[in-house]
């Protein structure tokens, strides 16, 4: 009998469950039950690389220091598509598909799907992937708008090499927010928020295009290079798109998650450094968190702080992609580059300026040395501010909350508003009431982020008469970021909530990716993994 090589999937693969009872299932390769699912009629199955887990996969140099092309044959049974990250496919005879990726990725970039899904057009070289049931939602929240980011980022970064920007929307279980697959993002369908208020989310994934997937770390000891220059670009083209004010706004949301960080694990943690050593036997995975992302977002900010001009650096990232471009690469070979780039940088010595020296941003760790000016989002932020304090006093002053309009809010400035009307929960007998009813766009909201904070505002405040909220939020999604949250707000809360956690969890424990699954039951009591 032939056997069957990892992408050639035997007939009816897609609809073999792997089992369930105390046998390991490796993570990468994930079989979704069709409850699971967005339709709940038919199973879904769906790869995913990074850090280290397409070794399980198929045969490969599993590290991001070696680059290659690919390609692949996949047989799938009738009433299913097969999707990869390539820069072409085409479906042949008996349901098989054939892919190709002509530039060279790294292992972890390297993804499929196979599912019921279909795709609608949303741009001169983008489309929208899911399950039928969410394709027009997909069509009308996309159409149009990645365009415009990818010529935004063209214009800063250089030419988009990859052919296609398509976009996958996954199944309700997916954990996680966005991966960067070549040609082929996928997303959580929380960005289906109906009014286009989450679309900017998927700036972080275009970015990816040429920092991560073209210009990549040569080692996931220096995830930075791709995380941290890929939250600079994210906040170069949304200023471009959306302005200083707003995006200062939101990277304010994301130094408030790094402060957080650091003061859970303390911050002289060897986590919160720029260059991590992973000892041989430690899963990189098991190393991430916000500092990459934000730290990394602040050295790169520095780099721009040391040139002192805004063109001038764009000019430089540029240059720094076009000389990399298909590389594997470490730190040193960034900051040589830079000071090449700029010689009387070099002449200067701003490498060795004392308490900001290159060395110490890679390898001491603690809080960044160096803050960029975030004060054009005050502008945003004092109006939130205030509202907040009027509706956490004791007599409201409705006259002066209704002189306030956040119709015009965006996403977040609302968010920013919701995380201190929490911070100041539980508040005054009557006051979240009100608030609920004056503000239909977020207590009726649709969009992830919001629903997330109003769910934990319920909750912070004992509002019995919307606990239906939070149910309906986690039987409509099972993204980690949202669901471990409520969670443990639930549990740290009263016996009703403690009642409502175990009634929610057992109804909706079949829809969640196992991981979630054991972090949830950790939570509850209930043995499973550390949350």
């Amino acid at each position: 009998e032939e056997i069957p090589t990892p992408f050639q999937l035997p007939q009816g693969a897609a609809v073999v469950e792997p089992p369930l009872t105390g046998v390991l299932v490796p993570p990468q390769v994930c079989w979704l039950s069709p409850e699971q699912t967005a339709g709940k009629q038919k199973p879904y199955m769906y790869t995913q690389g990074q850090a280290v887990l397409n070794r399980s996969f198929f045969p490969c140099f599993d590290t991001p220091s070696v680059k290659f092309t690919y390609s692949a044959t996949v047989k799938v049974p009738e009433g299913f598509t097969a999707v990869m990250s390539a820069t072409s496919w085409e479906k042949q005879k008996d349901n098989t598909f054939v892919f190709k990726m002509s530039q060279p990725i790294p292992s972890y970039l390297i993804a499929l799907v196979v599912g019921d899904i279909v795709s609608a057009d949303v741009g001169p070289r983008s489309r929208v992937w899911a399950e039928p049931c969410l394709i027009e939602a997909a069509k009308k929240e996309y159409d149009g708008v990645i365009e415009e980011f990818l010529e935004v980022g063209e214009k800063l970064f250089g030419p988009y090499v990859w052919g296609r920007y398509d976009i996958l929307f996954m199944p309700p279980s997916f954990p996680f927010g966005g991966m960067e697959n070549p040609c082929l993002t996928f997303v959580t369908p929380c960005l289906l928020a109906g009014d286009r208020s989450l679309v900017d989310v998927i700036i972080h994934e275009i970015s990816h295009s040429w920092f991560g997937n073209l210009v990549t770390n040569a080692t996931w000891g220096e995830f930075w290079l791709n995380e941290g220059f890929t939250m600079y670009a994210q906040r170069r083209i949304s200023t471009e798109v959306y302005g200083l004010p707003y995006t200062c706004l939101e990277a304010a949301t994301g130094r408030a998650l790094l402060r957080q960080h650091m003061d859970a694990t303390g911050e002289d943690h060897p986590l919160n450094k720029l260059r991590v050593v992973i000892e041989p036997g430690v899963n990189p995975d098991d190393t991430y968190n916000e500092t990459p992302y934000e730290k990394g977002y602040c050295f790169v900010s520095y780099l721009a702080h040391l040139v002192g001009n805004q063109s001038k650096f764009d000019a430089f990232l540029q240059a720094y992609v076009n000389r990399f471009k298909f590389q594997s690469i470490t730190a040193d070979d960034t900051l040589g580059f830079f000071l090449e780039y700029f010689p009387d940088l070099k002449e200067k010595g701003v490498d060795t300026i004392p308490g900001f020296e290159f060395d110490r941003w890679l390898n001491v760790p603690g809080w960044p040395p160096y803050l960029p000016d975030l004060s054009p989002g005050q502008q945003l932020m004092r109006p939130a501010d205030e509202l907040a304090e009027l509706w956490a006093a004791d007599g409201l002053n409705m006259e002066a909350i209704e002189a306030v309009d956040i119709m015009g809010w965006r996403t977040y400035q609302l968010v920013y508003f919701l995380d201190q009307v929490l911070q100041k929960s539980p508040l005054p007998e009557g006051n979240v009431e009100r608030l609920s009813k004056m503000y239909p766009k977020i207590s009726k909201a649709q969009n992830a982020e919001l629903r997330l904070r109003w769910c934990q505002i319920v909750l912070k405040n004992n509002l019995e008469a919307e606990y239906s909220k939070v149910k309906d939020f986690l039987h409509s999604q099972g993204k980690q970021k949202y669901t471990l949250p409520l969670y443990r707000a639930m549990w740290g809360g009263s016996e009703a909530t403690r009642a409502l956690a175990m009634e929610i969890f057992s109804a909706t424990a079949p829809q969640l990716h196992v991981n979630v699954q054991n972090y949830v039951k950790k939570i509850l009591g209930l043995g499973g993994a550390e949350a």
